[in-house]
C-alpha cells in the first residue's frame, strides 16, 4: 500500500493532536503517571497512535532500515520549520575528510555560534531530521547554528564520531568569524548521542589546552553505559525510547573493539576531571530512560566546580525536540531550552559560578 506524502502525514499528526481534550483523551486512554510524574496528554496520544501503528522495534531492523524509520517519524512529528535569516549547506573538516554541514543564521548582531551534533544513537538521523530543532534554537537562542554530520556506526564504530566531533569543533573555532559569528563565543551542543558528543568535546578540548566551547548544551544526553540508573528500569518500555533501543544502538556504536563502556569518551559520567569545563545547560525529560544519568552528569559537573544548570521537563519523553508539531509542551520546552542557552552565552554571564 502506498504511503501518503510526508506533508500529509505531518498534517494528520497535527490534526489528531489538536482534537478537543475529551476526544483526544478517549483516543489516548486514561492519564499515565509514573515516578510521581504525569505524561503530557498530547505526547501520550502520539505514543498511543504509534503503538496502534505497530512500530517495529529497532532490534529487528538492519541499520539502513532503522535510519529510514527513525527519519520518517522525526519528520512527521516535528511540525513546520521556523523561519531564520538564512540557511546554507557547506562542508566542514572531519577527522578523516570533509563532512556535510548546514549553517542557520540569525539576524541578531554579534551572535555566538552553536556547533550542533544530532542525536540518533550514533546510528540514525542527520541534518534533515534536525532541521526544525536547529531552526528553533537559532531563533530563540539568538545564535548561528552550525549543524554538522559525523561518521555513523556500525560502518564507523566508536570512536569515529568522537574524532569527527572534535575536528568539526576545531574547524568551527577557526572559521567562526568567516561564518559571521562572534569568534569569542563558540558553543557546542547536541541531543541524545549528540549531547554525549558535546559533553566529550567540551572535556577533551579543555584538557588538551585547545580553545574550549563557550558553553555546552546537553539535551537528554547519554552519559553512562556502564551503570544502571533507576530511570532505565522505570521507563524501560512504552515511552518512545526503550531500554532495548539503547542496547541496540550501543551494540552498533561499540563495534567489535571490546567492551569500552567505561571509556569517558563513551560514558562522560565516568570521567574524573570534570572541573573547569564550560558552563553547561543539561536538559532532561521526565519519562526518559536516560533521565537519571543526564541529571547525574549535571550534578557531577557542579560538584567539580563547573557551572551546570539542570532542567527537567517532567511530562515529556526522550526525543521531544522532534515532537514540537504534535505537542505544545514539547514546543514550549524547546523554546525554553533556547532561552537557557541564550542566557548561558550572554556576555554578562561570565562569573562561571554554579547555581
Amino acid at each position: 500500500m502506498r504511503r501518503p506524502p510526508q506533508a500529509l502525514e505531518s498534517a494528520a499528526a497535527r490534526l489528531v493532536t489538536a482534537l478537543p481534550g475529551p476526544l483526544r483523551r478517549g483516543l489516548a486512554g486514561p492519564p499515565i503517571g509514573r515516578d510521581g510524574l504525569v505524561l503530557d496528554p498530547q505526547v501520550q496520544l502520539v505514543l498511543a497512535l504509534r503503538e496502534r501503528r505497530g512500530v517495529v522495534p529497532l532490534d529487528r531492523l538492519a541499520p539502513r532500515e532503522a535510519r529510514d524509520v527513525v527519519a520518517r517519524e522525526a519528520l512527521t512529528l516535528c511540525g513546520r520549520a521556523p523561519d531564520v535569516t538564512g540557511v546554507t549547506d557547506l562542508e566542514v573538516d572531519g577527522a578523516t575528510g570533509p563532512l556535510a554541514a548546514r549553517l542557520y543564521r540569525t539576524d541578531e548582531a554579534d551572535a555566538p555560534l552553536l556547533v550542533y551534533f544530532h542525536g540518533g544513537g550514533f546510528v540514525t538521523c542527520g541534518l534533515d531530521t534536525h532541521d526544525v530543532p536547529c531552526r528553533t534554537l537559532c531563533r530563540h537562542a539568538g545564535v548561528h547554528v552550525l549543524s554538522a554530520e559525523y561518521r555513523q556506526a556500525p560502518e564507523h564504530p566508536f570512536p569515529a564520531a568522537v574524532d569527527d566531533a572534535c575536528a568539526v569543533f576545531a574547524w568551527a573555532v577557526k572559521n567562526a568569524a568567516d561564518l559571521g559569528a562572534d569568534e569569542g563565543r563558540v558553543a557546542v551542543g547536541g541531543d541524545s548521542a549528540g549531547g554525549t558528543l558535546a559533553a566529550v568535546v567540551s572535556r577533551l578540548t579543555t584538557r588538551a589546552g585547545d580553545p574550549p566551547p563557550a558553553a555546552q548544551l546537553l539535551v537528554y544526553p547519554a552519559t553512562d553505559r556502564l551503570g544502571t540508573h533507576a530511570s532505565m528500569r522505570t521507563f524501560a518500555t512504552g515511552y518512545y525510547l526503550t531500554a532495548a533501543d539503547i542496547a541496540w544502538y550501543h551494540a552498533q556504536y561499540a563495534g567489535p573493539g571490546g567492551d569500552r563502556r567505561g571509556d569517558p569518551r563513551m560514558s562522560p559520567l565516568l570521567a574524573n576531571d570534570l572541573g573547569g569545563l564550560p558552563p553547561a545547560v543539561v536538559v532532561t525529560a521526565g519519562f526518559d530512560p536516560l533521565r537519571d544519568e543526564g541529571e547525574a552528569y549535571a550534578a557531577k559537573l557542579r560538584a567539580a566546580g563547573t557551572p551546570a544548570t539542570s532542567r527537567r521537563f517532567p511530562s515529556l519523553v526522550h526525543g521531544f525536540m522532534h515532537m514540537t508539531g504534535a505537542s505544545r509542551a514539547a514546543r514550549d520546552a524547546l523554546v525554553e531550552t533556547g532561552g537557557m542557552l541564550r542566557g548561558a552565552l550572554s556576555p554578562a554571564h561570565d562569573d562561571r559560578r554554579a547555581p
